[in-house]
């Protein structure tokens, strides 16, 4: 695979970012699609359909969209609005506001708790624990969807970039204004998906929190829990090499599987805890079975 620096006017890291915008526009005519198409198929195919729409929120999510926050995939500035407008109609929420409270997950990187109580990653796994501990999983995965404060985000945001901020809005204004012509095209269908799309957002949690169960907030390297699955990889964009990304967060996607060849010998003396499952899977994986929460 080619991970040289890219000479094009279009891509700003590389051309194979193509293959990602490509994807996020599969999604997005995959959720019209999910709409338009709901008369004509059976209810038991619909329900099919929206567990694979879960699943692509969660997939969005931690692939196509995380990885544009760090390496955003176009030279022109104007373009890598226009795609964040166009992920935050794919995912259902601001991707801008997901950059501003991401960005802030990396510099907390999972922490524990204060002497007060509180953490600087807002998706620590630590937040909501009790006695030094992570939270349970179950809470983390079904609660996490209703403890973002977008008034707090917005106000965060606008303090430094106020065209960003209100860009934001716009974002989810537009995603609102979505809802609703789905709404007004077919009410059943739009209602029918609702749950799955809040399943597919509990879905990105789970993912979260096995990236970091059992990792170090207090040593770099180990930030993350990587898995080294190699159709994990390529689905989800590199999305396993969690503990590479933490470490170095502006790296490219494409280059993680080589940067963790070069410092294997290093993660291994940290202790880097690596899962054999995808992350969303952590449950199931032996490397965590009997093994206390860090």
């Amino acid at each position: 695979m080619n991970t040289e620096p890219t000479v094009s006017r279009l891509f700003a890291h590389s051309r194979l970012d193509m293959i990602a915008v490509l994807a996020a526009a599969a999604h997005l005519a995959f959720d019209i699609y999910l709409i338009v198409g709901f008369a004509s198929r059976p209810i038991w195919i619909s329900a099919v359909l929206g567990c694979i729409y879960s699943v692509s929120i969660s997939w969005n999510i931690n692939g196509v969209s995380h990885n544009f926050i760090h390496t955003p995939y176009f030279n022109p500035r104007w373009m890598n609005y226009a795609f964040s407008l166009l992920e935050s109609i794919a995912i259902g929420f601001s991707q801008t506001y997901y950059h501003w409270i991401h960005m802030r997950h990396h510099t907390g990187n999972s922490d524990r708790q204060n002497e007060h109580g509180d953490t600087i990653d807002w998706l620590s796994i630590y937040r909501h624990g009790k006695n030094g501990k992570p939270e349970s999983v179950w809470g983390y995965t079904f609660l996490s969807f209703f403890r973002d404060n977008l008034g707090d985000v917005h106000k965060a945001i606008a303090k430094h970039r106020p065209f960003d901020a209100h860009w934001g809005q716009f974002e989810l204004w537009l995603f609102i204004a979505f809802v609703a012509a789905a709404f007004v095209y077919d009410w059943h269908a739009a209602l029918f998906f609702v749950p799955f799309y809040y399943f597919g957002n509990c879905l990105s949690s789970l993912n979260g929190y096995y990236e970091h169960l059992n990792a170090n907030p207090d040593v770099p390297l180990a930030w993350g829990v990587s898995s080294y699955n190699q159709f994990y990889n390529w689905l989800w964009f590199g999305n396993g090499y969690h503990a590479e990304h933490h470490y170095r967060p502006r790296l490219h996607w494409t280059k993680y599987r080589q940067f963790h060849e070069q410092i294997k010998a290093e993660q291994k003396a940290a202790g880097v805890h690596t899962i054999s499952t995808c992350h969303a899977l952590g449950f199931l994986a032996k490397e965590n079975q009997g093994m206390a929460a860090a």
